[in-house]
């Protein structure tokens, strides 16, 4: 299993919206193989800041059949104007402690 992790500063007044794009596009990711889990957890000390952990069976399936879907295009379209500056998307490996 590997985390996606990712930092989504949302453009001010627009969290609303954004939470509701998301509630949209979550079975869009759902769907894919090789997806484990998902969750979008708000910031509590900066308002508009969220941090995204998707877990994934490895990093082909999010890198290669996620973003590689008609998906993703859709995912894209519905939560990528929302995000100032855009996020960076990183991967990590199995816990160090057991």
């Amino acid at each position: 299993m590997i985390l996606e992790h990712a930092i989504l500063e949302v453009r001010p007044g627009q969290s609303a919206a954004f939470e509701v794009a998301m509630q949209r596009a979550s079975p869009l990711i759902s769907a894919s193989d090789g997806f484990l889990g998902l969750q979008v957890l708000p910031c509590l000390e900066t308002a508009g800041r969220y941090v995204l952990l998707v877990k994934w069976a490895s990093v082909e399936a999010h890198e290669v059949g996620f973003r590689g879907s008609d998906r993703y295009q859709q995912w894209k379209g519905l939560l990528h104007g929302f995000y100032d500056p855009f996020p960076i998307v990183q991967h990590y490996g199995p816990s160090i402690l057991e």
